[in-house]
């Protein structure tokens, strides 16, 4: 029975193709033998399959090709800023336009959005995905404000009678929860804003 190699490398898995490609073992076979002794995610079958051919149209390096193509560029700490500060202004602002205005491709900008900044579209605005310190101290200054309001209207500091009842449900001797609206990431509003000028 074979041993499972568990750490190992690219080179050294392509290396083990090249081996059996040589001795005249099928992909297929090639593919098998490696799952069985790497693991299934060392190398896919397709990849096998490519390597092989490859190999057979006289490749001898193992390593990966050079890249050619522009450098990436477009991701750069300076158009993160700039991108941030577009978002910031205007958060309905759309991926193109942000693309068009900083002249960087739409591909830069989506990743600056949604992977650098970790910002994500709700309700056709940018909003950070994480909560800011701010954010976080509004949210307990306005649950600190709701008990306070609640102990006002029972007349009563004490909020030991305040608490989950059998069927778990929130308890308190007023109606002031039955007028709270709570949600998750949407904020609903009686109004609706006025949308972006641009058509």
């Amino acid at each position: 029975m074979a041993t499972h190699i568990k750490e190992w490398s690219k080179l050294e898995v392509r290396a083990v193709v090249r081996f059996l490609f040589s001795k005249g073992t099928k992909p297929s076979e090639i593919h098998k033998q490696i799952a069985e002794t790497y693991g299934e995610g060392a190398m896919s079958r397709s990849r096998v399959y490519q390597w092989c051919t490859w190999f057979g149209e006289g490749r001898t390096s193992l390593g990966d090709e050079p890249k050619y193509g522009r450098p990436k560029t477009s991701t750069n700490e300076e158009n993160t800023t700039r991108v941030d500060e577009l978002i910031r202004c205007d958060r309905r602002m759309k991926i193109r336009e942000i693309a068009l205005k900083l002249e960087i491709p739409k591909s830069a900008v989506h990743e600056i959005v949604h992977d650098t900044l970790g910002y994500r579209k709700v309700s056709a605005r940018w909003v950070p995905k994480m909560l800011t310190e701010d954010h976080k101290l509004q949210r307990v200054e306005i649950s600190q404000r709701l008990l306070q309001r609640c102990q006002q209207d029972n007349g009563d500091e004490d909020t030991t009678h305040i608490g989950v009842g059998p069927g778990g449900d929130f308890q308190a001797n007023n109606n002031l929860f039955d007028n709270l609206i709570t949600g998750d990431e949407t904020w609903v509003h009686l109004n609706t804003p006025e949308t972006s000028a641009t058509p």
